[in-house]
């Protein structure tokens, strides 16, 4: 898409090979997309580049969002002190329709931890790196 992020190659290489191997599926969610475009927006951005990224995302993920049910413990969690919504509505949803979460972000899983929510469907991308 155009965003360099520090180290996120060799976890998109890991991702590759876990998908062909296992045939896995991966799925985003429009607000996946929205944290994308906010960032880029800071950015000299290239309009091919984020195209072809896009049209990537949107052909070879599949698109999920929030259950009604997602939407609230987003909410929730929010009002418990973690400040980043989008983080919380991508965990909420993985919650909330049984799929994994792949982070990096250390301080959700940390405040998840804290606050006695379940976390066996997060996967660090350090854990995810250690074990693909």
């Amino acid at each position: 898409m155009g965003v360099n992020v520090k180290g996120v190659d060799e976890a998109l290489i890991a991702l590759s090979r876990v998908r062909k191997r296992f045939r896995a599926e991966f799925y985003y969610t429009q607000y996946n997309i929205i944290e994308i475009l906010g960032k880029l927006s800071r950015l000299n951005y290239d309009e091919d580049t984020v195209m072809r990224g896009l049209k990537i995302i949107n052909d070879e993920f599949i698109l999920t969002e929030p259950t009604i049910d997602g939407y609230i413990k987003a909410l929730s969690l929010k009002r418990r002190g973690f400040n980043d919504l989008i983080d919380l509505l991508l965990y909420a949803t993985a919650v909330t329709r049984d799929l994994k979460l792949l982070t990096r972000d250390k301080d959700l899983i940390q405040f998840l931890m804290r606050e006695g929510e379940p976390i066996n469907n997060v996967l660090s991308e350090e854990d995810f790196l250690s074990n693909a």
